[in-house]
């Protein structure tokens, strides 16, 4: 197995595997030196804070983080109080990754995503404020409390390390997160350059608050598909990509597809995709896209390709496995 020069690595997990499967994984991971295992929550297909608490409760010491959950769908309380829960059955593992979500799964589910900045920022203030067990009133357009706290019945009466990272994608949210965030969730499917205007952008809403983009995290989602057979590595990641084309068009833009591949592909995959679907249009994405926004290929490519990553920004890889996944975990163990 090649060694590999990357000291943070991380797994993200989504909904390809049995949750059992994936508790099984995050065991493996810790084991074998990763430092956090990520679980999705994008399409209406699997809910975050479930297998995160079965991830936190079959480890010692691997992070659990939400890679990311939504800032408009659960009531700013609840949403805290969900926090200190899983930071009570992991103390000082749990990572809260929120993001803006994206049209048109919000519009679908009837919500507005009107303003979304002031929406972010109000929701990071509160939830901060609660999980340091304040007592709160917050106004704002968004959220309205009237002094609320965390009731810790049983548990620690103390603030709680939960730090907050935003899945930004669009310019001007990615300015914010260096503001107020403790660190940027960046985004998967692109080329490593796109971290060079990411790290621009974070850096200048950091220094707005008297720090730089060096003070931030900076873990980033990576489509790892990795295989002895090249060709086969490749076919794996073209499925996943097909479906991430079609359905999630900010993905799309930051990559730089162009839209007559993206209308190609719409035009067959329906909602949700069929397995059939998904392997009619696969065709017209082409390989070069896909080595160009994955890391692909065998064990020293997908190596190399993730370094390329590291060297433009990224302070933790966050792979995302397609295809064998204990052999993803073995290719970038660090014990």
């Amino acid at each position: 197995m090649p060694q590999t020069e990357i000291p943070r690595v991380a797994m993200y997990l989504q909904d390809a595997h049995p949750i059992r499967d994936g508790m099984e994984y995050a065991r493996y991971a810790e084991e074998r030196g990763f430092e956090a295992v990520w679980q999705a929550e994008s399409r209406l297909v699997r809910d975050a804070i479930v297998p995160m608490a079965a991830f936190a409760a079959v480890t010692e010491r691997i992070k659990v983080g939400s890679g990311v959950i939504n800032n408009w769908t659960r009531n700013i309380g609840l949403l805290a109080a969900t926090f200190l829960t899983l930071d009570d059955l992991a103390p000082d593992r749990i990572i809260c990754g929120i993001g803006a979500w994206w049209d048109p799964l919000a519009r679908n589910v009837g919500i507005d995503r009107r303003k979304p900045l002031l929406a972010m920022r109000e929701t990071v203030e509160v939830m901060r404020r609660l999980l340091a067990l304040e007592n709160v009133t917050f106004h704002g357009e968004f959220h309205h409390v009237d002094g609320i706290e965390l009731d810790v019945v049983h548990g620690r009466r103390e603030p709680r390390h939960v730090p907050i990272m935003i899945g930004a994608t669009g310019d001007k949210m990615m300015e914010m997160t260096g503001e107020i965030a403790d660190g940027a969730v960046l985004n998967y499917c692109v080329p490593p350059e796109y971290n060079d205007k990411a790290m621009e952008l974070l850096d200048v809403g950091a220094r707005r608050v008297g720090r730089t983009v060096y003070d931030l995290d900076r873990p980033q989602l990576i489509v790892c598909s990795v295989h002895e057979d090249r060709d086969e590595a490749i076919r794996g990641a073209k499925m996943l990509l097909t479906q991430y084309l079609a359905q999630q068009p900010h993905i799309a833009k930051a990559s730089g597809v162009t839209q007559d591949i993206v209308d190609k592909i719409q035009s067959i995959l329906g909602w949700p995709a069929t397995k059939e679907q998904i392997k009619q249009a696969m065709v017209y994405v082409p390989d070069d896209l896909v080595l160009r926004i994955t890391a692909t290929g065998t064990p020293t490519e997908v190596i190399a390709k993730v370094q390329e990553y590291v060297k433009r920004g990224a302070t933790c890889p966050i792979l995302y496995p397609l295809g064998d996944v204990k052999l993803m975990i073995d290719t970038f163990a660090t014990q």
